[in-house]
């Protein structure tokens, strides 16, 4: 009932404001042969989460690409299966996994089940329509029936980000630096999502609480870099150590890949990972 409400939305809306796509046809080949893989092992047939596993591992080897989303022009969407950050690579495996499941199989279906989950109320009206900041993707995602926040659940801490990084450094968002009226509309965001009331599990206390992450639980990485939020994310997998482990597009210069470490130990590493957000893909 919400997505066909909110698609009702997306028809209606894109009547007064037109919107375009950037891919290519290795796009559409790439998306019509991870379809035809979910057929040959049946997938439509598992749980989500197992979808967004096989899907996720189909992209190991994928070359990491920042800034891939940052185009001249209106906003449009862009899609690039070629080229990942952490971000795009989750949202392009959940979207793929939900028609998966749907088997609604079309790039079209896709294209359109990326949309509904980047943008705010799957509605592109602007740069400031994307869901920018991944806690305001959390809560957005959370309302449209996508993932389920189950960080409180399993004792989360609650916690207030105090956002502030797009609006005091236009400069590293080629958006808002050729476009500086749009920081106020960035601002007024910002301030709602600070307002909000979120929880997530302690980088200390992961290992510890890792028997209630599933294999295909959406991992988003808490930051102590100021003015932020997520620094970073990827997908629960479960290895032969029976530990989970974060799949991921890690950094400039890397490829998607699986850690070798589990996901606490790796948390471990870095100082400016503060903890972790757990979400569950829900089923369409």
């Amino acid at each position: 009932m919400v997505r066909t409400i909110f698609t009702f939305l997306l028809v209606i809306f894109s009547i007064s404001f037109s919107y375009s796509q950037l891919f290519s046809e290795v796009d559409v080949e790439k998306c019509d042969s991870i379809f035809q893989i979910s057929v040959d092992k049946n997938l439509s047939q598992k749980p989500i989460n197992e979808v967004l596993v096989e899907i996720g591992k189909s992209f190991i080897g994928t070359d990491y690409l920042a800034h891939s989303l940052e185009k001249d022009g209106d906003e449009q969407l862009v899609i690039n299966l070629f080229g990942l950050d952490c971000t795009t690579f989750v949202e392009n495996v959940l979207a793929l996994s939900r028609c998966v499941k749907e088997k609604q199989t079309s790039f079209e279906d896709y294209s359109e089940e990326l949309q509904f989950i980047r943008y705010r109320d799957g509605i592109i009206n602007g740069y400031p329509s994307r869901l920018h900041y991944f806690s305001d993707w959390i809560y957005n995602n959370v309302s449209k029936g996508i993932v389920e926040d189950i960080t409180e659940q399993i004792v989360g801490k609650a916690i207030q980000f105090k956002l502030n990084f797009m609006s005091t450094h236009p400069e590293s968002y080629k958006q808002l630096n050729e476009n500086p009226d749009l920081i106020p509309q960035i601002k007024i965001q910002e301030e709602e999502i600070s307002s909000r009331i979120y929880y997530y599990i302690p980088k200390d206390e992961v290992e510890l609480k890792e028997k209630f992450i599933n294999e295909g639980d959406i991992i988003a990485i808490t930051t102590t870099v100021e003015g932020l939020d997520i620094g970073h994310l990827g997908i629960a997998v479960k290895m032969d150590d029976e530990r989970i482990h974060l799949l991921h597009a890690p950094t400039v210069n890397t490829k998607v890949h699986i850690t070798k470490e589990p996901l606490s130990d790796y948390l471990m590493k870095y100082k400016r990972h503060s903890g972790v957000i757990v979400l569950k893909p829900l089923e369409p």
